[in-house]
Order: C-alpha cells, then sequence, then structure tokens
C-alpha cells in the first residue's frame, strides 16, 4: 500500500489554468515530470522561475552561494501579515543580526533544558485522548493542540489552557487555513507601494494573534527587569544580546519573531505529527514496534532516554520524508547564474521543492513507500546527506531543526504507549498545501486504547 499524494496536473496547460490549480493546491499544481527531473523551467509574462532537483545544484544555492540567492521576497507576499519583519523574512545583515540573537536559545544544552516542558504536554496530549476512546476522531486537530502546547510551555511557561494562548491557537487556525503559502503577489510583481491584496478574515486574525502575542512579551519584558521572569525559551531570546553590536530585541522585534516560532514551531510539528500517526495507521506493524519500544520511556525519563527512542525517531523522520511541513522554498537569483548550461537571469526565482526532492525517482529507492528502516542503507544515509532537506540546509537552516527532532520523537512515542491508532475506511488524506502539508478534509483515526 502506497501513501497518498495528491495528483498531478498534466504537462502543459495554459497560464490562467496554472494560476487556478496554484490557488487551489500547489502540489497538484505542478506536472508529474518534476519527480524525475534534475530541473525544471517555468516562464510566465512576469517572471522566469526555475525548480532545481539535482543535489548539486540544491546545495549551490543553500550552502555554497547562500547570498547570491537569498529569500524571495514574493514568499512573505502572503505571510507578512502575520509574520511582519521576522527571521523567516528578512535577509541580508538584519536576517545575520537575528539569526545571531535567536541561535543561543536553540543549542544542544537548552533542548536539555525545555525536556521537561515538553514532556509535560505530551502528557497532557495523553489525558486529553481519554475521552475520545472508540470514537474516529480528526488527528491534525489532536496534533496541532499538542504542538501548540509545546511552544507555549518552552517559550513561556504557559500551558495551552492559558486563555491567551488558547485564543491564539484558535486564531492561528483559522489563518492557516484561509491563507496558501504563495498569494497573487507572488506571481505578478507589484510596487512597494500598492495594497496587497490579503483577505479580511486574513488581515483580522493576523492583527489579533499579533495583539495577543504584544501582550504576552510585553509581559515578559516586564517580569525580566523585575527579575522575575523563568527560565524559558522567551527569556533566554529576550535577554541575549547581539555578540557584535550589544543590542536586544525589543518588544516588537520579539513579535515578529514569537510569530514565526509560532509557525515553524507549532504549524510544522503538528503537520509532521499528523502524517507519522497516519503512516503507523496504514502500517501497523511498524506501529508495533513505536509503541514496544515507547514503553521503557517511563514518565519521569529524562532527557538521555531520547536515546532509546530509534524506531521513533526514524519514523518520523520518513514522515518528514514523505510529508516535508514546507513543500517548497524560494530564493531569488541576485547576478546570473548557469544551472545545466541554461542561464539563469537576475531577478529569476529558484524553487527548491522538498516535496519533490524527497520523492526523486533518480535518487531515492522506493521512493513513494513509507519505509524507516531506509535509513539505515546504504541509499538511505546518502539520500539523508544530500536530498533529504525538510529544515531546509546551509546557513538558513531551521534553528528549531533539534527542537523539533526532540518533540517529534517524544509525542509519537507518548502517544503509542498508551493508544492505537486504526484507519477508517473510505476516508484516505488528501495531501495539500496551505501554510503547511495537511490534509485537504482532515486526518481521521479511530482512536483505541491499547
Amino acid at each position: 500500500m502506497i501513501p497518498p499524494k495528491p495528483p498531478s496536473r498534466p504537462d502543459r496547460v495554459s497560464l490562467l489554468r496554472y494560476l487556478r490549480l496554484f490557488r487551489r493546491d500547489i502540489l497538484s499544481a505542478q506536472p508529474e515530470r518534476l519527480y524525475r527531473a534534475w530541473m525544471a523551467e517555468f516562464r510566465t509574462p512576469f517572471f522566469r522561475s526555475f525548480l532545481i532537483n539535482q543535489p548539486e545544484l540544491v546545495s549551490r544555492v543553500l550552502k555554497e552561494c547562500p547570498e547570491a540567492f537569498p529569500k524571495s521576497d514574493r514568499i512573505g507576499e502572503g505571510l507578512r501579515p502575520l509574520l511582519g519583519n521576522s527571521v523567516f523574512l528578512t535577509n541580508g545583515e538584519t536576517w545575520k543580526r537575528q539569526r545571531r540573537i535567536i541561535d543561543p536559545a536553540f543549542e544542544g544544552g537548552r533542548l536539555r533544558d525545555t525536556f521537561p516542558a515538553m514532556q509535560a504536554a505530551a502528557r497532557a496530549a495523553v489525558d486529553r485522548l481519554e475521552g475520545q476512546v472508540g470514537q474516529v476522531s480528526e488527528i491534525e486537530a489532536l496534533t496541532s493542540h499538542a504542538a501548540a502546547d509545546v511552544i507555549f510551555r518552552t517559550l513561556f511557561s504557559i500551558p495551552i489552557e492559558n486563555e491567551v494562548a488558547a485564543e491564539v491557537f484558535t486564531r492561528f487556525r483559522a489563518y492557516q487555513r484561509a491563507q496558501p503559502i504563495l498569494n497573487l503577489a507572488a506571481f505578478v510583481p507589484l510596487p512597494r507601494w500598492l495594497p496587497r491584496f490579503h483577505s479580511r478574515a486574513t488581515r483580522r486574525n493576523a492583527a489579533r494573534i499579533r495583539a495577543l502575542i504584544t501582550q504576552l512579551t510585553s509581559e515578559r519584558m516586564r517580569a525580566i527587569e523585575a527579575g522575575s521572569a523563568p527560565d524559558d525559551l522567551a527569556t533566554k531570546i529576550m535577554t541575549t544580546r547581539d555578540p557584535q553590536t550589544g543590542d536586544r530585541f525589543d518588544t516588537d522585534e520579539m513579535v515578529d519573531q514569537v510569530a514565526i516560532f509560532f509557525l515553524a514551531g507549532h504549524e510544522t510539528s503538528a503537520s509532521a505529527l499528523a502524517w507519522a500517526l497516519y503512516l503507523l495507521a496504514l502500517y501497523p506493524d511498524w506501529q508495533d514496534k513505536v509503541a514496544d519500544e515507547a514503553q521503557a520511556l517511563e514518565p519521569d525519563a529524562d532527557f538521555s532516554a531520547l536515546s532509546r527512542l530509534k524506531i521513533s525517531r526514524d519514523v518520523f523522520r520518513e514522515a518528514l520524508r514523505l510529508y516535508p511541513p514546507v513543500p517548497m522554498m524560494v530564493r531569488e537569483a541576485t547576478c546570473p547564474h548557469q544551472f545545466r548550461n541554461r542561464a539563469v537571469p537576475t531577478g529569476a526565482q529558484v524553487v527548491i521543492s522538498p516535496w519533490h526532492l524527497h520523492r526523486q525517482s533518480r535518487l531515492w529507492d522506493d521512493p513513494d513507500g513509507f519505509d524507516p528502516s531506509r535509513w539505515v542503507t546504504e541509499n538511505g544515509k546518502a539520500c539523508q546527506r544530500t536530498a533529504y532537506i525538510p529544515f531546509s540546509a546551509g546557513p538558513r537552516v531551521c534553528p528549531g531543526a533539534g527542537f523539533a527532532m526532540v518533540e517529534g520523537p517524544l509525542l509519537l512515542s507518548t502517544l503509542l504507549r498508551d493508544y492505537r491508532f486504526e484507519c477508517v475506511a473510505g476516508r484516505a488524506p488528501v495531501p495539500v498545501a496551505h501554510l503547511t502539508v495537511r490534509a485537504k478534509d482532515g486526518i481521521w483515526l479511530r482512536v483505541v486504547r491499547r
């Protein structure tokens, strides 16, 4: 049985048809040939775009010459109402300064410090499932709740039940469903002075989310000044000074960063965890292996217990391969280049698609199959080095990659220690790309107590 993937469009369609397909779903708007091509060029009256699948080209853009290929401004057209001037959207010296302040909070030692908060969120997720035993439940709602709880506990030392946290979570779910990764301005270059066409609901939810985050960060700033702030991620980031300038984030800057922490830390983790649970329901033998391994995870286990969750980690890694939460990354060429003897002009959009790279038929054995054991094979090890980028790569690699690889296996093991998840006949999920790769009508599984 092959895990679901969206159908591909015909190889040639009109620009209008492509825009309509793209607006509906980025993934099914792409042709089948991208799963085997090293590179593809797309031309429109407004821009030229090159999607690259060849590992050497991906490495050049992300690792070898990252400053020649900064993040495209067009990726921010649909996200700026929520993310402002966050590290996800900036380039150049602004981005470098932001990373110098943010990165220390996610170093190895800090992951150990956040582990108890992650454990508490995992146990709370288990408790919330108690009332759903024997029922068919929408799993993305479950994983979104759990991932949001992790973020609020590790970032602000508050559970998801906190009034402000609960409203941020609710508003963000509405924003996620309404806002695609790219909007019309990503295709048609518009002058800076022209207003962007975001829906009223998008603007309203973004404004309310930012107002709530402002409330949390302002309260934390006062607690830091009073010497009463908890030692969590928010305090660490807000008290870290740029080693070059000595400056810290002010409240306004911190609001932008918290918004992307929530997007990257909640939305992406929720997506990956939901698909992992579905895959384990689809392959119950692997689910049993994870559950058996999880029996050694005692409720009061310390950080070192993660080293024993090898199967869970490989399952989560495989879920990230098949369903990378961020399916496409867009860079912009700042000067002329040559890709495979083809001229790439200044201003061209360079698209790197983890979705297609992770399923590249010229690289991976059984690219569409679910096989967590692949990571110990020679093919799996080679592809992990050259063709596996769920967190991007190079200088712009996600600072929370290590955080996610602790959170995912921990939540997965904790849930499967007590519960079994079973597929529901006739309700196979269909992947679509909104802000992240989600299921068109949700992921529905039956929850059974072990």
